[in-house]
């Protein structure tokens, strides 16, 4: 940037002064400073686009290089679970080869075990169930019945004995 010091400042002043005359110096002066502030403006809104720019090709590298390394895992994964698969199925099949007459389940064949039919608990539904039980709720102190405002104040009021007060 340049480097305008008071002393350049004021020369440049007297020469403007002179040359545009003191009754339209005023309506030059704002153009002027108008003019400088839309250009510091675009400078500005041109480096922040640069920046943003810069920003994006840099989370684009990042994310291809987060993808690969994705990738690379799920290769390892599968090739590790299908040297796994293989070795189990060769175990299995060196077993019932050794094996003989007796009959050994293979993997593709489908295993059939009874499972019982769910049948939910019988509960009354008009009484609601809560989640923490009496017997906690009675040791901490937690009360198990809500009162109103008024209910609560009237249980706690103070009875009067029938007596006048002097």
């Amino acid at each position: 940037m340049i480097d305008f010091g008071f002393d350049k400042m004021a020369l440049i002043g007297a020469v403007a002064l002179i040359v545009i005359g003191p009754e339209k110096l005023p309506r030059v002066a704002r153009t002027v400073g108008m003019l400088l502030g839309k250009a510091q403006r675009y400078v500005a809104d041109v480096k922040a686009e640069v920046n943003r720019s810069i920003e994006l090709e840099e989370l684009q590298k990042m994310k291809s290089q987060f993808q690969t390394a994705a990738q690379d895992v799920h290769d390892t994964v599968r090739k590790e679970f299908n040297d796994v698969r293989t070795s189990i199925e060769d175990g299995i099949a060196s077993t019932s080869d050794a094996s003989n007459g007796v009959a050994v389940m293979r993997p593709h064949e489908p295993t059939r075990h009874y499972v019982p039919s769910y049948k939910p608990a019988k509960k009354n539904w008009r009484l609601k169930q809560s989640a923490v039980p009496t017997w906690y709720k009675q040791r901490n102190g937690v009360r198990a019945h809500a009162q109103s405002g008024a209910a609560r104040v009237a249980r706690f009021r103070p009875r009067h004995n029938g007596g006048s007060a002097i």
